[in-house]
């Protein structure tokens, strides 16, 4: 049922996505698809919670080359928190990395909504009117904004397909999903703090006052796609 629940998350979004689809449609759709993929990651939770051998708690690292590595580190940290991850940023000879913690499901969540997310944001930023001076800086506010929007949405539909969840699920043991989900964040927090005992955190900044602009197109986008997966970590140019 978890897979099936997945497949028509991928068939939603391919139908949202096909340029033949009025803009009012793919909105439909979209929602449709933020709300199933919400509910997948609340379904493999309660099962991994009587049969954890189905969904066991692992990690990935990442390693999003410029140009704009700083915001796709960014977007990716965003969503993977969402989805009940836990991320941590990472200096090596081979340049930055984010390195996330979490359940397989969650993982795979983050990496399927990350890969459409980016391929769309790259779009819809060549398509943006960019002022004539302080592009770069303009640029990097707009995707900023956008980033924030997309994570909001993502965050707000894990919220309610929390609080629509019954109270005592029996694919559970009798646990109620806010119990099951608690206590994966705590094995996912202790798989972070024996990696990395000593953490400290950082935020991003940025100028420019494309910042609203790339919110409100964020407040728009696809929020579960699986296409173009090879090519999202180029997909933004400089």
């Amino acid at each position: 049922m978890q897979a099936d629940l997945l497949d028509r998350v991928r068939k939603l979004l391919a139908k949202a996505e096909d340029e033949g689809c009025s803009a009012a449609e793919a909105e439909a759709l979209t929602a449709k698809a933020a709300e199933l993929m919400a509910r997948y990651g609340i379904d493999r939770a309660l099962l991994g919670a009587l049969h954890p051998e189905t969904d066991k708690p692992g990690d990935r690292v990442f390693s999003l080359a410029n140009p704009w590595g700083d915001i796709k580190r960014h977007l990716l940290a965003g969503l993977a928190t969402a989805l009940r991850c836990q991320c941590v940023q990472t200096q090596t000879e081979q340049g930055t990395r984010l390195h996330v913690f979490g359940y397989s499901c969650d993982l795979e969540r983050a990496d399927i909504l990350f890969t459409s997310l980016l391929v769309q944001m790259a779009r819809a930023l060549a398509q943006q009117a960019a002022p004539g001076a302080g592009v770069r800086a303009w640029r990097r506010s707009w995707m900023l904004g956008y980033c924030a929007a997309v994570v909001a949405r993502v965050r707000a539909a894990e919220e309610a397909a929390v609080a629509s969840a019954p109270a005592a699920a029996p694919e559970a043991g009798g646990s109620s999903a806010a119990l099951v989900l608690a206590d994966r964040s705590l094995v996912v927090r202790r798989q972070v703090a024996a990696a990395y005992p000593r953490l400290r955190k950082s935020r991003i900044t940025y100028s420019g006052n494309g910042y609203g602009a790339g919110y409100r197109e964020g407040q728009k986008a696809d929020i579960g796609g699986a296409k173009l997966r090879s090519r999202a970590a180029g997909a933004i140019g400089g």
